[in-house]
């Protein structure tokens, strides 16, 4: 018997390739082991059942051995959400005192199933959960803002005000009444040419921005709650808005530096180094070993690659403009080929959009 957070079958994944289903599209990919070669759902070649697998991200498709396919450009399915997502986002911001219920969602032409499944493949987190967190998030706002704990209790769609202050607690580990002065990371997805990114962000600088199918992301809320010692919730703010606007900026090729305010939060030798990674020009490109000796510790080219590795503010932090000592492309943690588009945005200065089929 299926259930809700059981991951979609692979009966479920071929039914949804046989109707090039586009609602399916990011949810997970195929890989073609004739060609090397993977495609959304929604792609209109017509490969043999028995050369295809499924994978649940396109980057444990790239990791297996597979390129994007040029006719369907998969590595960018996730760049906007679908139609039916776009739509219960909208609901849910528009009415958050409203709760969204299974049979709801069925007159929208969703299963919950669905739902579940799509926001916690890019979000971390089930639909009613990303809907109880934006609940959350706002009553924290209206909280600081001086709001009578009251209203705020009521007028987010809880039942009563021992479920409101038990939620509340859970996720901002104060009750209501003892946070107004606190703070807590907003979390976003933010759409570019080269997939979504997962963007935190407190109310003084970024913290977080990532591309939403790096390996592990599933880890990142635990991680940061750890490293900044504060809630996460969806949610934004002025600092996630001015880095949207800054990354339409870069892609188009018309922002060279970002002006964001940025949390480091590493060992003193990993911020030596991010710190480093950020003196490489736009454009340029530097091996491990020059930062290695640019930081003080010329023999500790390993470490200065752990710390590359670890570096979770992407861009802004530019570990992608490292590169061997023989000029070759090494690991990144959105992908190779992904740091291959960003040099050459950088180096030619256009803009860099949805590549054209060949």
């Amino acid at each position: 018997m299926k259930t809700a957070n059981r991951p979609l079958s692979e009966r479920q994944m071929v039914e949804a390739w046989k109707r090039r289903d586009a609602s399916f599209d990011g949810i997970f990919y195929l890989g073609v082991r004739t060609t090397g070669i993977f495609c959304r759902p929604s792609c209109p070649s017509q490969p043999k059942r028995e050369n295809m697998e499924f994978f649940r991200s396109a980057g444990d498709a790239v990791r297996a051995g597979y390129r994007s396919c040029k006719r369907c450009h998969p590595e960018l399915a996730s760049g906007q959400p679908p139609d039916w997502v776009a739509q219960l986002m909208r609901r849910a911001s528009e009415s958050p005192d409203q709760k969204i219920s299974s049979d709801e969602l069925r007159t929208l032409g969703v299963t919950p199933e669905r739902a579940r499944r799509w926001f916690q493949a890019q979000h971390g987190m089930t639909f009613a959960a990303w809907c109880r967190g934006l609940r959350l998030s706002r009553a924290f706002t209206q909280i600081r803002s001086g709001e009578p704990l009251d209203d705020v209790a009521l007028g987010h769609g809880f039942e009563s005000h021992s479920g409101f202050r038990a939620a509340f607690t859970r996720a901002f580990g104060n009750a209501p009444g003892k946070s107004r002065g606190d703070d807590y990371l907003r979390v976003t997805l933010l759409e570019t040419p080269l997939g979504p990114m997962l963007a935190a962000a407190s109310a003084e600088a970024l913290c977080q921005l990532e591309f939403a199918d790096r390996r592990g992301l599933e880890r990142s809320y635990t991680e940061m709650r750890r490293r900044y010692g504060l809630p996460v919730l969806p949610g934004e703010n002025a600092i996630l808005r001015q880095l949207e606007r800054e990354l339409k900026e870069y892609f188009s090729g018309g922002r060279r530096e970002f002006s964001v305010p940025l949390s480091l939060k590493g060992t003193k030798f990993q911020e030596r180094v991010w710190r480093e990674l950020q003196q490489i020009p736009h454009g340029k490109t530097a091996s491990y070993e020059a930062i290695a000796r640019k930081v003080g510790s010329p023999s500790a080219v390993r470490a200065v690659a752990r710390a590359n590795a670890t570096n979770r503010l992407y861009l802004l932090v530019p570990c992608h403009r490292v590169i061997g000592k023989d000029g070759k492309l090494s690991g990144y943690g959105g992908g190779v080929w992904r740091k291959r588009l960003l040099l050459e945005l950088e180096t030619s200065g256009k803009q860099l959009g949805s590549p054209k089929p060949e």
